[in-house]
């Protein structure tokens, strides 16, 4: 058993796996609340961040263990195990975040993601190399591989929550207290042997000394505190000015004596919104709308009321429905959303998104376009492309249509 940890660098692998964590998880809180184009950059910047600190961490721990003198690392190995990480951890991450986030779909993602860090860490070691051979206890390796499940269970209910601030905060020193605690606990149950009674042996191929090994994982370190400390900056888009009286002007629309059929009323509480005409369609027959929306979960369908809905969001053939608090999976395609909708509290203000405009309290400029951002607890944002910045502006009382 090894003894005798430098305990400097064991507080420091913490603190990695802790940076590593909330930069992660807090990227990947934003994924169900961001627009949808940049969903993807989120994910692999999650998955990415995430990867580095648990792998970064695993070899700061190593070299706070007291290892052999001319021990060194196998650069083939020590590579695969970081894509090992780097692997599971994407594939858990878009796991969830497609679809209904059930048990059903949790569970499988961290008993993936867990065998993956513990797999990590396992080839890790094998890359190990030296006068020596390393043997384990099989109870404290099936320790660890429960403890990296835990682990990983936690971490991704955590992303499911999209907490903020001081709770995203604990829950990362939690999850790098976790991942250290199955570190370690795999450590504990490594014994270093002479070589002719161990089952390990001096390989042969491209070798890195601890020295070089420091060096990486120097560099990793400054990559991973660069992007926590990026996490914390404020999104400019919530920095920028609001245009005037929009958050008390949207609840309080009423009809105005000039208001035209091109210029909706939005009444949250007007029966006469099922037969509204459609925007851009003047003429056309009065139509009915739907009430509810389906919602596809892992235990079948559900339906919400219109009136919750804040924003409908295409994604591939479905879209994603965002009730103020979390997006949840449609049936409908953008363009049946579209119809289906009661064109009178609904309006399409981008190719992606379809926003309630009686729910919008905010709205600013971003680029050519502009962002608006909804009413609930998790105040989702949506993106307004240049040519519907005019409309929404009419919609909410700013400026009247040409």
């Amino acid at each position: 058993m090894i003894e005798g940890y430098d305990p400097y660098l064991v507080a420091l692998s913490v603190v990695i796996a802790s940076l590593g964590g909330y930069t992660g998880f807090s990227l990947t809180a934003r994924i169900r609340s961001g627009p949808g184009e940049n969903a993807r950059v989120l994910l692999s910047g999650a998955a990415g961040i995430l990867a580095v600190g648990i792998w970064t961490m695993h070899f700061v721990g190593m070299m706070a263990a007291p290892l052999p003198a001319d021990a060194v690392y196998l650069v083939l190995p020590t590579i695969i195990s970081f894509l090992i990480c780097a692997l599971v951890i994407g594939i858990s991450l878009f796991f969830v975040s497609i679809g209904d986030p059930s048990p059903r779909r949790v569970v499988p993602s961290a008993l993936l993601l867990g065998a993956g860090i513990a797999s990590m860490h396992y080839v890790g070691m094998h890359g190990l190399s030296g006068s020596f051979g390393l043997t384990h206890d099989p109870a404290l390796v099936a320790l660890s591989v429960a403890i990296a499940i835990v682990a990983a269970y936690g971490g991704l209910r955590i992303f499911l929550a999209r907490q903020d601030g001081l709770r995203l905060a604990i829950s990362a020193v939690a999850f790098g207290i976790a991942v250290s605690g199955m570190h370690y606990t795999a450590m504990l149950g490594m014994h270093v042997v002479p070589i002719g009674e161990g089952h390990h042996h001096a390989a042969p191929g491209l070798a890195a000394s601890p020295q070089a090994l420091a060096i990486v994982v120097a560099v990793l370190c400054f990559v991973i505190a660069a992007g926590f400390l990026l996490s914390l900056v404020p999104d400019p888009r919530r920095q920028s000015q609001p245009m005037p009286a929009v958050a008390e002007a949207a609840p309080q629309l009423a009809p105005e004596p000039a208001a035209t059929a091109a210029e909706p009323v939005v009444e949250v509480a007007a029966p006469s919104r099922a037969t509204a005409a459609p925007l851009g369609g003047i003429g056309q027959p009065p139509r009915a709308t739907a009430a509810r929306l389906p919602l596809e979960g892992a235990n079948g369908t559900h339906f919400i009321d219109a009136g919750d809905v804040r924003s409908v969001r295409a994604d591939a053939h479905y879209t994603r429905i965002h009730d103020g608090t979390r997006e949840r999976m449609c049936p409908w395609s953008i363009s049946e959303a579209e119809a289906q909708l009661d064109p009178g509290r609904f309006i399409r203000v981008h190719r992606s998104h379809i926003v309630a405009i009686e729910h919008v309290i905010y709205v600013g400029r971003e680029g050519e376009g502009a962002i608006i951002e909804l009413d609930g607890p998790s105040k989702p944002r949506v993106p307004v492309s240049r040519a519907k910045v005019a409309e929404v502006k009419a919609r909410l009382g700013l400026r009247r249509p040409a």
